[in-house]
């Protein structure tokens, strides 16, 4: 959620200062990130606390997002996020290329044909998923276009975040003790860059039970030309009792190679 101040600045490509940003749409675009990482809806009482908004000016914009189809409106008067970002989610995903080339080279890799593969990009410290392609096992968690989960605690987030500078992790991170999903979640900024910089290194990322128990995921990072950040992640997810050592090691490879069949489309 963003924090700036609807009179932040910013200097000007050309040197001077920036417009200011519009005080109604910054208002708009903060309840709609708050939104968008709620695990359950919340009431206007709970959404004003939140945000520090006064309830009447937030039942004002939670009206016209709602008319919008950006938001919902439960019976019990409870808000949730609407359907109509995952249609932007999707148009982004389109016009970078970066869905195409994921499709194109997820059909090249017959090791992965079986399993759940995402495609996500970094969204401050969370994970949005662009593309998901099931597999032929019901997982614990259902991947879907437009979903978000903690970056910290997905193979996909740590996988983008190994590519980024510690200061850079700790400033996306926010200062705030870490979600944790499950007891297996990291739990800390320091620990979690103890694992980025073992992930870094060896050039994939795991979510061993992070996210949801029971659940294996390895992730790879996918790069764009000119770019030393990653521009999105590939990740499979596992069901770890059923998933042998060697098949594991199989899969870890694929997602690589998917990773970097995904980079190469993007000019990499």
């Amino acid at each position: 959620m963003s924090t700036r101040s609807p009179h932040d600045t910013k200097p000007a490509p050309g040197g001077g200062t920036a417009p200011q940003l519009v005080p109604a749409v910054e208002r708009a675009v903060r309840l709609l990130d708050h939104l968008a990482g709620l695990r359950r809806p919340q009431p206007l009482a709970e959404l004003s606390r939140a945000l520090d908004m006064p309830k009447s000016s937030l039942h004002g914009l939670l009206h016209t997002l709602v008319a919008l189809g950006l938001a919902t409106r439960s019976e019990r008067g409870e808000y949730a996020l609407g359907a109509r970002p995952v249609q932007w989610a999707g148009a982004f995903g389109r016009q970078s290329g970066v869905v195409d080339a994921f499709d194109a080279a997820a059909e090249q890799i017959p090791t992965l044909r079986e399993e759940a593969i995402m495609l996500a990009v970094l969204d401050g410290p969370e994970v949005l998923y662009l593309a998901c392609r099931p597999g032929t096992r019901a997982l614990a968690v259902n991947f879907r276009v437009g979903g978000r989960f903690p970056a910290s605690c997905t193979s996909s987030g740590k996988a983008l975040l190994a590519t980024l500078t510690a200061a850079r992790v700790r400033e996306l991170m926010g200062g705030r003790p870490l979600p944790r999903l499950t007891r297996h979640s990291v739990g800390s900024v320091a620990a979690l860059l103890r694992q980025l910089e073992l992930f870094r290194a060896q050039g994939y990322a795991v979510d061993d039970e992070e996210t949801a128990d029971g659940m294996h995921c390895f992730g790879a990072p996918v790069f764009a030309a000119g770019r030393s950040e990653a521009v999105a992640a590939v990740a499979v997810s596992l069901i770890k009792a059923s998933t042998s050592a060697r098949r594991r090691d199989e899969v870890v490879g694929a997602i690589r190679e998917l990773a970097a069949r995904v980079s190469q489309r993007l000019g990499a």
